[in-house]
């Protein structure tokens, strides 16, 4: 495998992390996020998420240097990975990130640009990219609105809002909004016409896509002939 990271490399790091927070988190607040996670996943809120074969929106968002990005520009120099995550203060995400850092060597060879979209405040957002020394675009989606473009916000709770800030995670002082909303995990390959090639979209924020998968549906992409 020509990937820096193994899927079972990943898959280690995510079971890991699983591990290290059933120890670490309250009896009773882990039991609460996992209830969260059963009832998003019975809403199916998953079925409403973009899927392949659907155009992708075009969004215009700031990144960590508050610079605009937007996808049809990033689009005109090759295929784009988006993967929208949780924030700074979620650890499956966080290996989600560093992982696919490591795989920007791979996504070069497709001429692929990786971008990451969470709904944290710039501020976060500057953090998450200098904390991971992520080199990709990272991009502030303030209320969710791309999200909501793509089907992924949803609301998690009153109760789990409350766990999380009893464990130390405030969504509105990440997010800068009231309305504890996330967006689902999920990530779209986004071919060079707009259209979504390939998704994982999860209910279940402990799944991700490992990077071997995500590069084996880049090289099922068709090489774009100059015209």
């Amino acid at each position: 495998m020509s990937t820096l990271v193994s899927a079972t490399a990943f898959q280690q790091a995510l079971t890991a992390t699983a591990q290290h927070l059933a120890t670490a988190l309250p009896p009773t607040a882990a039991r609460s996020i996992d209830g969260g996670i059963a009832r998003t996943e019975a809403a199916g809120i998953v079925r409403h998420a973009l899927a392949a074969g659907q155009s992708a929106p075009n969004f215009s968002l700031p990144d960590a240097a508050g610079q605009p990005q937007t996808l049809a520009a990033l689009l005109e120099q090759g295929p784009v990975v988006l993967t929208f995550y949780r924030g700074n203060w979620c650890p499956y995400c966080n290996v989600q990130l560093r992982a696919y850092q490591q795989i920007l060597p791979e996504l070069a060879q497709y001429d692929a640009t990786l971008v990451a979209i969470s709904p944290q405040t710039p501020d976060f957002t500057s953090l998450t990219a200098s904390e991971k020394e992520l080199t990709f675009p990272v991009l502030s989606d303030a209320g969710n609105a791309v999200a909501r473009q793509y089907g992924l916000a949803y609301g998690v709770g009153a109760e789990v809002a409350e766990t999380l800030r009893s464990v130390g995670i405030d969504l509105a002082a990440y997010n800068g909004t009231t309305d504890d909303e996330l967006p689902l995990t999920a990530t779209f390959l986004i071919g060079t016409d707009g259209v979504i090639a390939w998704a994982q979209v999860e209910a279940n924020f402990k799944h991700r896509p490992d990077p071997a998968t995500l590069l084996a549906a880049l090289a099922q992409l068709p090489v774009a002939i100059p015209a």
